[in-house]
Formats: C-alpha cells, structure tokens, sequence
C-alpha cells in the first residue's frame, strides 16, 4: 500500500493533533495513519454537503436513537450525517485515539447533534467537549426525559411528562396510586392553563416497558451543561423516538452555511 502524503491543509490539521495528543511528538507510522484517515474521512466534510456529527451511545437500544436522528437527516437533500463508529479507526496503540478523531471530525463538522440518555458511558465526556468553544457555537443537544430542576412550576408538557415518568417508576407506589397521581398532576398542569390531553402522558409512560427502560436521569453537572444550550436555544429535550424524530427538524437545514464559519471569517 502507497504511504499517504500531507493533504494541503497539513499544518492545521497537525495543529488540532497536537492539541488531543497534548503536544507529545508523533512518529512516522502513527503521521501516515492520520494523513490515511484523513484522506479517507475529511473529504466528505469539506465537500458542499452540510455535515452533521451525531453524538451518543452506541449501546443498543440507544444506537437505535442515532441512527433515528442520522436517517431523518438523510432525507435532507444536501445533508451528510455521519457517526463516528461507523468511520475507518485509526490504528495506533500508543496514541489516544478517539480524542484524535473526536478532535478532527468535530474541527471540520458543520454542525455537532448530541443524543443523550443517560449520564455514563462515552457520551458523558463528549458533551465536556461540546459545551465549550471551540464546537459550542455549532453543537445542539438533545437529552431525552430532561426537565430542569431550577423550574418550580410544570410550565410545559415536558416538564409533565417527565414528572409522570418519575411517579410510574416509583417503586413503592402502587397501580392505583401511580394512576391516581398521574391524574391529579396532570389536572393541575391543565388547571395552570398548560394544553396537554392525559391520554398523551398514558402514552409516554404505557410505551416505556416494552423496552423496560425507566426514565433518564442525569446529574446536577449534566444539567448545568443542558441548560447551558437551552439558553442558547440549542437544547431540545424528548422522550419517544418519534418526537424525537420531529424534533430533527430544529437542527439547521443544510442549505445556509453554520453561523460559527461565518464570524471565523470576519
């Protein structure tokens, strides 16, 4: 096999390396790995397509999730979502590996979607990379069961949604009192003015054991970080799949340029 050459853009794509490595030199074989991956995978993020990194796990079921958001995406003409798992691996055993990868895919990405379930496993460290620059500006999440608790109030189907989820998940309640409680929660969220039919909340929580998952739960350090992109109106939290396939639709379409390349130029 014919050892790759630097790509044009050879410095700044070492300067990004180096960042991950932490400065450490690389050798020969560990550079021609790079330029290889790079010469197999950043094409398709400097071609005219609009590039969507999707973030998450790769565990079933939440894998299904991923690709959920990876298809809506494809029916975008224009669109080019990718999952890192799915790219060719770069094979070093010194190197730190992913954060090479992550590093590169996330520097060239347009835009950066990440779907999260959960507080543990690879995401959790990924969206310590997203909330700061320099990918802030072009990520959005997308936490599912998440409803912040700084809010006192049940101000919008989410927040009951979520709360419902907590009461049928509780052990040591009964059938009756889950349904009991359900009914009184979602008569005062009604009484409160907020439009949401209880059917829909029966919905949510009867679709929930068939896959035997209890809601999501995050700590107060992944919260902070949601509610970080909520003010920034880049957070869209979900609880089924279709929803969150409704919810593809808030992520830029493929047509403008992302903001963040434009104030790079400025």
């Amino acid at each position: 096999m014919t050892d790759p050459s630097p790509p044009p853009d050879a410095g700044e794509i070492m300067t990004v390396v180096h960042e991950a490595v932490g400065g450490i030199e690389l050798e020969p074989a560990e550079k021609r790995e790079i330029w290889r991956f790079t010469q197999r995978e950043l094409p398709y993020l400097w071609s005219q397509r609009t590039s969507y990194f999707i973030l998450g796990s790769y565990r079933d079921p939440y894998i299904r999730r991923l690709r959920a958001v990876q298809n809506e995406l494809t029916k975008q003409l224009g669109a080019y979502p990718f999952i890192m798992g799915d790219l060719l691996e770069l094979p070093t055993d010194r190197l730190n590996t992913f954060d090479i990868m992550f590093s590169l895919l996330a520097t060239y990405s347009d835009y950066i979607v990440g779907v999260f379930e959960k507080e543990s496993g690879g995401e959790a460290p990924e969206l310590g990379e997203i909330d700061d620059p320099p990918y802030f500006d072009k990520s959005y999440v997308f936490p599912r069961d998440c409803a912040w608790v700084t809010d006192e109030n049940l101000d919008s189907p989410q927040h009951v949604i979520q709360a419902a989820l907590e009461i049928a998940f509780t052990d040591d309640l009964s059938a009756d009192d889950v349904q009991a409680n359900v009914e009184s929660l979602v008569d005062r969220a009604q009484e409160s003015g907020l439009d949401i039919d209880e059917q829909e909340v029966w919905d949510v929580i009867d679709d929930r054991p068939d896959e035997d998952e209890e809601p999501a739960t995050y700590s107060w350090v992944h919260l902070n970080k949601f509610r970080k992109f909520e003010l920034h109106e880049r957070c869209f939290p979900w609880t089924t799949e279709d929803e969150l396939r409704t919810l593809v639709d808030e992520l830029p379409s493929p047509t403008p340029r992302p903001e963040w390349e434009e104030r790079e130029d400025q």
